[in-house]
């Protein structure tokens, strides 16, 4: 796949270049309450603004139904890229219409816009070949050269991040490289031991990896509410903790062929538990109490793991040669469960490992619980495509990439 530093040195100057980026960030009304996915965009938007490129920016936000809806305007994304960039952004007020036409050629040489919320148009996840076809073409229009950038929007069939590179000359950004020779380490000649921590809210989400990673990984550490379907797999009472019931013969099955491997499964000896779900928005003190993994009461819901489970974790983590952690270890947006995300990451930090935190609310927690992020490895961008790489399945965002 050809890199931008080559579709640069071929010239760009003058020329209009599509940024396909990846600035889905989390709005609280207006105000962006972690910009890590605008700032993981700007080298590449920067190079090409300073390569004379009439640069063209376009991402997702959230999930509108395919129709303009104000709650997920990417008006505020243009304002922190420009601050970041240092330079006025110019943003246009829809997609492909009227106005980003009129935006688009008013940009000068080396100038930045973005373009409205490429979901405010159904063509862009249409499952439907001709109409994702047609928005692409509307796409094309607006621009004589296509740069992949948005990682966390890869694993997707979207017309911006697979049908359009067919429609332009294109090249991969630098996230996108960079992305992909993290995960090459995590799948090419390995460094041992390789433990990976999963953790979030459903097994359902993770049975993919876990599949994958059964024959690639020495150890498998479990977390967060995923957990307790592990937990009651092996017969223990999970109490009014996360469960998924259907997944169950599945995660015996794992269990089951870990052990036959020699991977070592790594589950919680004890957990943090309270009689209900904390209140996210007041943080009100939700007095947890620390029980043993296979002995959790009838009346308590397990929301994080236990001091115990963290030294283990932490142990674990200690020899490592690599390391990938995708999932929170519990609920960390309280600060009476956030311990064992803490330590994760914590063990992480302190691991000689090569670590690699995948994206979502790995990233997110890494962030919001004070870690310097330039201290991990690797922070990745695209928590989903991440997993899908690791699955080893094929990308259609990189796959549209190959000449």
């Amino acid at each position: 796949m050809k890199t931008i530093d080559e579709l640069v040195g071929e010239g760009v100057s003058g020329k209009r270049v599509f940024v396909r980026a990846d600035l889905n960030v989390p709005l609280d009304g207006d105000t962006i309450t972690d910009d890590g996915r605008i700032r993981a965009a700007v080298p590449t938007i920067k190079k090409l603004a300073e390569s004379g490129a009439r640069v063209v920016v376009a991402s997702h936000l959230g999930r509108p139904k395919g129709a303009p809806d104000p709650q997920f305007s990417l008006a505020p994304v243009a304002r922190r890229l420009g601050e970041l960039l240092g330079t006025q952004v110019a943003f246009a007020t829809d997609t492909v219409g009227a106005g980003a036409k009129a935006t688009v050629g008013e940009t000068a040489d080396g100038g930045v816009t973005l373009l409205e919320n490429l979901r405010f148009n159904a063509g862009e996840t249409s499952k439907d070949d001709a109409e994702r076809g047609a928005f692409a073409d509307e796409l094309a229009a607006l621009a004589d050269a296509y740069v992949s950038d948005g990682f966390g929007a890869v694993h997707r069939k979207h017309a911006s991040v697979y049908d359009l590179p067919a429609r332009l000359p294109h090249a991969a950004g630098y996230l996108i490289a960079t992305e992909v020779g993290v995960l090459k380490k995590l799948t090419e000649d390995v460094k041992r031991p390789y433990a990976v921590v999963l953790g979030g809210a459903k097994v359902s989400d993770k049975l993919g990896v876990i599949d994958h990673l059964l024959g690639k990984a020495d150890r498998l550490l479990i977390g967060g509410g995923m957990a307790y379907t592990f937990l009651k797999a092996k017969g223990y009472e999970v109490g009014k903790s996360l469960l998924q019931e259907d997944q169950l013969p599945a995660v015996k099955g794992y269990l089951e062929r870990a052990e036959e491997l020699g991977v070592e499964f790594v589950l919680p000896v004890d957990v943090l538990a309270a009689p209900e779900f904390p209140d996210l928005k007041t943080k009100a003190p939700a007095n947890p109490t620390a029980v043993a993994a296979d002995a959790i009461p009838a009346e308590l819901e397990g929301l994080d793991i236990g001091p115990e489970s963290r030294k283990l974790y932490a142990a674990k983590l200690a020899d490592a040669a690599t390391v990938f952690w995708n999932g929170p270890m519990g609920v960390f947006e309280h600060p009476d469960f956030a311990e064992g995300t803490k330590a994760v990451a914590q063990g992480l930090l302190d691991s000689p490992a090569f670590t690699v935190v995948g994206g979502g609310d790995s990233a997110a927690a890494v962030r919001q619980l004070g870690f310097d992020e330039n201290t991990f490895g690797h922070i990745s961008t695209g928590g989903g495509a991440s997993l899908e790489y690791l699955e080893g399945k094929t990308l259609p965002g990189l796959a549209a990439l190959e000449d």
